[in-house]
């Protein structure tokens, strides 16, 4: 150990005075092993007249700071003095790492510089490693989804909301309730993203928002107007209301902040998070787009198809879905003013459409009585069932559950798209034929609203068991809530960005870039990318004769020549090495065996 002095000599003058006790450091494990006892402390002259001969330079061999890292290098990897059998991070499997990467990696190949193509590289090592971090991240997380598991013998669809509630813990049980409104219904309703607040709508003109959770109102008017649909907007403190002539913009005290007009006859709604979009489905056929942010129009499609009373959303890539009554699903977008994709999806008219959050399924009911899921990748059935009563309702859970509404029974159906749905999940029957149905999110509840009010059901299994608390945090304080406000409102996706394939915005539009390019061209009369015609460089000392600049000119314009020509024999030269095919009336019946 090194011994330490004290702030003057270890006695008086030489030769006389008392020695101080010195002062032994302690020893950590990380310092490495110990230093021998240096010898008796000398007199603060001599001491100092050493110290400034044999004192090493900083940074030199021997001094405190190359002693200093010797010891943190030496107890690099050393765990209470002992190594460390497995240096480094721990391995990560693939798999893992997969499930929280986002499209494909960058081609740097393609790229038309060398600082484009080091920028690239430094963000595809972000990406990958933020990839690992949440893969790491993820054995932190505290919950686990949850399942419901009968006896042996026993169907899941036998087993009754009260003897769920049973066996849940006490604050899962509290989520299942029901609430009587039988003067103002049937019901619509709907849950914010975080699913910490409900919002009902009766048709009769009886409107309610609360804290589902806490059993807390926050608002309950009566607009004295039929009432077709509801739904939340960007936070808690502001939902539409769709009435019998025009659509109202209230708060969450029921103050009403706007009413637009323009937006008459409204059936079905649906915001969309990310563009602060809240798009309309009128019964005259027409779908209109409202962005909320700014309170402006965004755009008003016709769609000819009549009264437009079923719509959904996909999550993944904001494309609205709507179905008519001649059995078709049209794909919507609010920048073309056709459909993207036309779908036959039942003989008769389609009465419910959903979508998974994924964006991968879509589940579609129709008044043949059958319900059919879709692969909206290549646009094929995946699968179908035959109801006993047609499904008027359908919702995805955040993983995968599908419910469905027929009449007041409603079923709840797992891994429907990987194999078929030969028996419910879950199964409930309600007081009256149900008007609305939504999962809540983050949460293993099923909203249901009927004609005689609203019930909450337990379904084990169907919310996200984590959340996000950046994204969707159900505890969030009111200044946290204004503070992701901003931050969404300044990261909000403008409607053109809007497209069937989200891949689609990291390419180039080779085409549209070519016919721009051709316009430009008829525009200004000459091509502006054009290479220019080579003018020979004036020099001087009679070296600019006009001889001369015609010798240069013709020297590069033969260079030119022959690397076209060259250009020209190689292609020839690779056509000619290909085999080529005998005439149809030579060949044998034994040349499809030739390789």
């Amino acid at each position: 150990m090194e011994a330490v002095a004290g702030s003057g000599a270890q006695g008086g003058p030489a030769g006389g005075g008392k020695k101080k006790k010195t002062m032994k450091k302690l020893q950590r494990y990380w310092e490495g092993a110990p230093q021998p006892d240096p010898p008796a402390a000398a007199s603060p002259k001599a001491k100092r007249r050493r110290n400034e001969k044999t004192r090493p330079r900083a940074g030199a061999k021997g001094s405190p700071e190359a002693r200093k890292g010797l010891r943190v290098s030496g107890a690099a990897g050393r765990i209470s003095g002992k190594r460390d059998p497995f240096p480094g991070a721990a391995p990560l499997p693939r798999h893992k790492v997969k499930k929280f990467q986002r499209g494909r990696k960058s081609q740097l190949a393609g790229a038309s510089s060398r600082r484009l193509r080091d920028h690239l590289a430094l963000l595809e090592q972000k990406v990958e490693l933020a990839a690992q971090q949440a893969a790491r991240m993820e054995l932190l997380l505290p919950e686990e989804p949850g399942f419901l598991e009968g006896d042996p013998g026993e169907d899941t669809c036998t087993i009754a909301q009260a003897d769920i509630a049973q066996a849940a813990d006490i604050a899962s049980a509290t989520k299942h309730f029901e609430l009587t409104l039988n003067q103002f219904g049937p019901y619509r309703m709907d849950y914010t993203r975080p699913g910490r607040h409900l919002l009902l709508g009766g048709r009769r003109g009886h409107v309610a928002a609360l804290d589902w959770q806490t059993k807390s109102l926050l608002c309950e008017i009566n607009v004295m107007e039929t009432v077709t649909d509801v739904t939340w907007l960007h936070t808690e403190t502001m939902f539409a209301v769709s009435q019998r002539r025009w659509l109202y913009v209230y708060d969450n005290q029921g103050v009403e902040l706007n009413c637009l007009k323009r937006f008459n006859g409204v059936l079905r709604m649906e915001f969309l998070p990310y563009h602060f979009l809240l798009a309309t489905a009128s019964e005259t056929g027409f779908l209109q787009y409202l962005d909320i942010s700014v309170g402006t129009e965004v755009a008003t499609i016709c769609t000819r198809g009549g009264r437009l009373g079923v719509m959904g959303q996909n999550p993944a890539n904001a494309i609205v879905h709507l179905g008519h009554s001649n059995g078709t699903v049209t794909l919507w977008s609010p920048n073309v003013k056709e459909p993207l994709v036309r779908m036959l999806c039942h003989q008769g008219g389609v009465r419910a459409v959903a979508v998974d959050s994924s964006g991968t399924y879509m589940a579609t009911s129709g008044l043949d009585r059958k319900l059919r899921v879709y692969d909206l990748r290549a646009y094929q059935p995946l699968q179908s069932l035959v109801l006993p009563v047609g499904a008027g309702h359908l919702s995805f859970s955040q993983r995968g559950m599908l419910a469905a509404a027929c009449g007041d029974v409603v079923q709840v159906y797992r891994d429907v798209p990987v194999q078929p749905p030969h028996k419910p999940y879950l199964s409930h029957t309600l007081p009256r034929a149900a008007h609305g149905l939504r999962f809540c999110p983050l949460e293993d509840v099923l909203g249901v609203g009927h004609g005689s009010g609203f019930t909450s059901l337990l379904v084990p299994g169907a919310g996200q068991a984590n959340f996000d608390a950046l994204e969707n945090n159900p505890f969030r304080s009111r200044k946290q809530r204004q503070e992701w406000e901003v931050k969404a409102l300044m990261e909000k996706i403008p409607s053109e960005l809007i497209t069937l394939d989200a891949g689609q915005l990291g390419r180039v539009d080779a085409i549209t870039m070519e016919q721009k390019h051709q316009e430009r061209v008829e525009r200004l009369g000459f091509d502006p990318q054009a290479t220019p015609a080579f003018q020979p460089r004036r020099k001087l000392k009679g070296r600019s004769s006009a001889g001369s600049l015609l010798r240069r000119k013709k020297k590069v314009a033969n260079e030119e020549q022959r690397t076209k020509i060259r250009k020209s024999l190689e292609q020839q030269q690779a056509a000619e090495r290909e085999p080529k095919a005998a005439p149809r009336a030579q060949r044998s019946a034994l040349d499809r065996f030739r390789k």
